[in-house]
């Protein structure tokens, strides 16, 4: 079980998930509010930090979890056409297709984009989806090809 106890302990403890946090409150509210929703995020974690059970999942999905969360509590959403960042290239998008792509995903469900913004912009593999949206593996790939679907929809790339 993790050492709990002192800020020093907390802070290792969440810094290997800091980046991961600040990309998925990225994805969620306004550039301006993101580093505000993840400090809200880690108290609310330093809070309830005695409650994390490793049994029942990992770390980063927890802080997600909160992260999430808090998300869903802020005021100022992020505002369509702000600069994506992709797992895959690291760096800022540059292609006029990422804004439909940003639009695209804008048209997708709540639940949907959730998947979406988690797993292909964040970086989490499905079971760590799976813990943060608190439903199945299953679920979450069942989830994630709906939303490649009504992306290739709303994108006109139907070719399949």
């Amino acid at each position: 079980m993790t050492e709990r106890g002192t800020p020093a302990e907390f802070a290792r403890w969440v810094e290997p998930h800091l980046t991961v946090m600040t990309r998925y409150a990225g994805r969620q509210v306004a550039v301006a509010d993101r580093d505000d929703v993840v400090q809200e995020a880690l108290i609310r974690a330093w809070q309830r930090w005695s409650t994390y059970d490793e049994q029942r999942g990992a770390p980063a999905a927890w802080l997600i979890g909160i992260l999430a969360d808090r998300c869903r509590r802020h005021r100022t959403r992020r505002p369509l056409g702000s600069v994506v960042e992709l797992v895959d290239t690291g760096g800022p998008a540059s292609d006029p297709h990422d804004l439909d792509l940003e639009r695209a995903v804008a048209g997708l469900s709540r639940r949907q984009r959730q998947a979406v913004d988690l797993h292909y912009f964040v970086g989490l593999d499905v079971a760590a989806v799976a813990e943060v949206m608190d439903c199945a593996p299953g679920t979450v790939k069942a989830t994630l090809h709906q939303a490649r679907a009504r992306l290739r929809e709303l994108l006109g790339d139907d070719d399949d």
